[in-house]
């Protein structure tokens, strides 16, 4: 049975910059987030090979009136030159000329208003434990559910459900990792929004694949919250 207890250690600090001591590439992204409009969560980590922030390079055409966001969950794995199409990227289609004129003004800035009419498909949307592979690049308005993983350079177009798995251009759901009743239970449990040491807890439970145990310490963490 797994008990709540404390542990002696409960993983790294989300905090840290550089959880793999010798190994640079690799940070827990959210420390290197300065960007307003986009959010990372705890212990989501990035492996670039020109530096943590090459990620920020890769989040295209974000344009700070148009107030679109990149929301990325906890326990991501986002590997080197994944890509993130914003939705200053969208042109209406029904123009004679795609050509961005008000951006440049003197006299072109009358066109601004076009702006109004071009698509925004809102925000883009990562969850949690999803995994990016090398090179993927992810459109404009995508959701990606919890647990999914992206397969290398794959083109996200569409939202893609928890647990798929995603490959080609356009990305397309290969398989679901799970049966339905499985993925019901691990999105019920959510165990990445749990603390630290019920996480280091539960390691055995997500390393074997024992959805019943983890749902045992979810009960027993709920019981303890509810006497406090």
């Amino acid at each position: 049975m797994i008990s709540l207890s404390p542990s002696a250690s409960n993983g790294p600090s989300p905090d840290e910059n550089y959880p793999l001591p010798g190994i640079a590439p690799l940070v827990f992204l959210k420390n290197f987030i300065d960007h307003p409009q986009i959010m990372v969560g705890d212990y989501t980590f990035y492996a670039g090979t020109d530096g943590p922030r090459s990620f920020q390079k890769n989040v295209l055409f974000m344009e700070p009136g148009l107030d679109d966001r990149l929301i990325i969950g906890r326990f991501c794995v986002i590997a080197d030159g994944v890509r993130f199409v914003m939705n200053g990227a969208n042109q209406a289609m029904d123009r004679l000329s795609a050509y961005p004129f008000h951006l440049f003004g003197r006299g072109w800035e009358a066109s601004a208003a076009e702006r109004a009419r071009e698509p925004h498909h809102g925000d883009t949307l990562i969850g949690h434990d999803v995994s990016l592979g090398v090179d993927c690049l992810i459109m404009p308005g995508v959701t990606i559910g919890d647990g999914a993983v992206v397969l290398p350079r794959s083109v996200v177009h569409h939202d893609v459900p928890p647990y798929a798995v995603v490959m080609g251009n356009p990305g397309l759901v290969q398989r679901m990792r799970f049966d339905p009743e499985t993925i019901r239970r691990l999105l019920a449990v959510a165990w990445w929004h749990w603390p630290a040491e019920q996480i280091t807890a539960a390691l055995e439970a997500i390393r074997l694949g024992d959805v019943a145990q983890l749902e045992s310490l979810n009960n027993v963490s709920n019981q303890s919250n509810r006497r406090r």
